[in-house]
């Protein structure tokens, strides 16, 4: 699969609104019949940090994903409401899906 991690570092005047601002983007992708996971979190150290986290089912669901029209659209609508261009890291990784973190096993659960 293809693992991806981005942030995003939003103006603060729109950073309370980022989830709505990205809502159209976000659904479209998850929609994708490649897209595993598209989930956003916000930073607990900075308001103004979302993360993206995001996994797609191999090279040419990633490929098909920014290649989409949601995708151009969200490269003209978002980036007006961002501090500075995302980060990200990517990476292929040979699995389809989370891991348990063995080293906090949960007993019994």
């Amino acid at each position: 699969m293809i693992f991806i991690t981005a942030k995003f570092r939003v103006l603060p005047e729109h950073a309370d609104r980022w989830p709505e601002i990205a809502a159209d983007f976000t659904r479209a992708a998850r929609a994708e019949p490649g897209c595993l996971w598209f989930d956003w979190s916000r930073s607990v150290d900075d308001p103004t940090e979302y993360v993206l986290v995001e996994a797609f089912r191999d090279g040419d669901a990633g490929a098909a994903h920014v290649q989409s029209e949601h995708f151009k659209q969200a490269q003209q609508s978002l980036p007006p409401h961002l501090a500075e261009t995302p980060r990200i890291v990517n990476f292929t990784v040979p699995q389809d899906d989370w891991s348990e973190l063995g080293e906090m096993a949960v007993p019994g659960r």
